[in-house]
């Protein structure tokens, strides 16, 4: 490899390590052989992004959290889009279900090898409790990530090893005893330690050397033209059922391609009691992630905003008290949290959106 590509490599590393770019006049780094491209990160930056929590429990913060101050969280903040038992419904999948006594056992969930169970939740899957809190902890709730306490975090770990039987319901979790849940988790077994992510024989495991994931060789000759692979629907087909850009969700990678041969009209206005997208609160609506839940048109987790609109047009005050203290049973059996978080004048602002109200 030449020095240039060498210098090139390490210059990224430092950036994705969380250099701070700031232009080409930025002050240099430390060691002074990369003028120009940034500074080292300060001890602060680096630990509020160094939060990962490995299955060895390295960099597990104190805390604890009982089984049933979980279930408190989980109902407030996690059942509107997993269920209130962990069973999920049509957004998600299910958490909980398929592992049994036996497998917290042997540390092998037998139904993996079922091809005739109908599903794989996450405890049937999940080898580490650690990944578990992780993931709370930095990606939920999907709409306010990272807003959960440590103890929160642990409580609603306890209270999904509760629902697995892993754990009993006075059981509360904290950092001095994940340890000894690991020893029960339903799947610890079935994660293999034999390959390059594991170096050597860091965790005890196998005795075995560490292997590389893969053994492609680039051959670097007689190269065929590059393929341009894209889903494509059949000319027949391809607007069948309308624009997909239009339907599918606001937020994602996702957004659907274009199948109509010419762009739709735009809407007209739309009178009291109609959700009009163009006239909608965008900016507050992402801010707050209600088109995490909610679509113009369509539903997703909850109702269409469209839908509510023509139910309780002119309901100014009803709609500010369910968008600010949630509710359940107006739409189906999935409830909608409450959002403490949310300013009484956002609230308002889609409140009156909703309601028809032109903004007053």
């Amino acid at each position: 490899m030449s020095s240039s590509r060498k210098a090139m490599m390490k210059t990224v590393a430092l950036l994705l390590s969380g250099l701070c770019v700031s232009g080409a006049f930025a002050q240099g780094s430390s060691d002074g052989k990369f003028t120009g491209i940034g500074r080292n990160a300060t001890p602060k930056e680096v630990q509020a992004w160094d939060i990962d929590v490995r299955p060895d429990f390295k960099g597990l913060p104190k805390g604890s959290g009982s089984v049933e101050k979980g279930q408190d969280v989980w109902e407030a903040k996690c059942a509107s889009c997993h269920g209130v038992f962990g069973e999920s419904n049509e957004v998600f999948s299910p958490l909980i279900g398929g592992t049994t006594k036996d497998d917290i056992k042997t540390g092998h969930v037998a139904r993996l090898k079922d091809a005739a169970f109908p599903g794989r939740t996450t405890f049937m899957k999940v080898a580490t409790v650690s990944t578990v809190w992780d993931y709370i902890n930095r990606a939920m709730p999907w709409n306010a990530p990272k807003s959960l306490s440590h103890d929160e975090v642990y409580a609603v770990t306890a209270y999904l090893l509760n629902l697995a039987d892993i754990v009993p319901q006075d059981f509360t979790l904290s950092d001095a005893n994940m340890a000894e849940v690991q020893a029960k988790m339903p799947n610890r077994n079935g994660m293999t330690f034999d390959h390059a992510m594991w170096p050597g024989t860091e965790f005890g495991k196998t005795g075995k050397p560490a292997k590389p994931d893969t053994k492609a060789v680039a051959c670097m000759k007689d190269c065929a033209p590059e393929p341009q692979v894209r889903s494509k629907l059949p000319d027949h087909a391809s607007n069948n059922h309308g624009n997909l850009a239009d339907q599918n969700r606001t937020v994602g990678a996702q957004h659907g391609m274009q199948t109509e041969s010419k762009p739709a009209a735009a809407p007209a206005a739309a009178p009291a009691g109609k959700s009009n997208a163009a006239a909608a609160p965008t900016a507050i609506l992402e801010k707050n992630g209600c088109v995490a839940c909610h679509g113009m048109e369509q539903k997703i987790v909850g109702p269409g905003f469209s839908e509510i609109a023509k139910k309780h047009a002119g309901q100014t005050d009803y709609l500010v008290g369910k968008i600010k203290n949630g509710g359940s049973g107006v739409w189906g059996n999935i409830p909608m949290p409450p959002q403490p978080s949310l300013s009484d004048d956002d609230a308002k602002a889609i409140a009156n959106w909703l309601a028809g109200a032109g903004g007053k």
